[in-house]
């Protein structure tokens, strides 16, 4: 990965981080605003909950994982132009 298309990685997880957060809002607000049955509910909050460890736990453990190795890319690159 070049330095130049990290601008496409870094748009990509914002791009999908606002879509969970997006998403995680409009299902709490269905929830509370309309007169859905007990069985809608239920299942409206077991989506919000399989969402939430994505948005809490994985994708921040995603994007550490991730600029760590942009930097260790980065950092090996320059060790071996430095040996030609």
């Amino acid at each position: 990965m070049e330095i130049g298309q990290l601008y496409q990685f870094v748009l990509m997880l914002v791009m999908i981080g606002m879509i969970l957060g997006v998403g995680v809002l409009v299902l709490d607000n269905f929830k509370s605003t309309s007169g859905i049955t007990t069985a809608a509910n239920t299942s409206i909050n077991d989506t919000i909950e399989a969402l939430m460890p994505i948005a809490s736990t994985w994708l921040p453990l995603i994007v550490t994982v991730s600029v760590l190795a942009i930097i260790l890319t980065l950092v090996i690159r320059s060790f071996s132009f430095r040996a030609r």
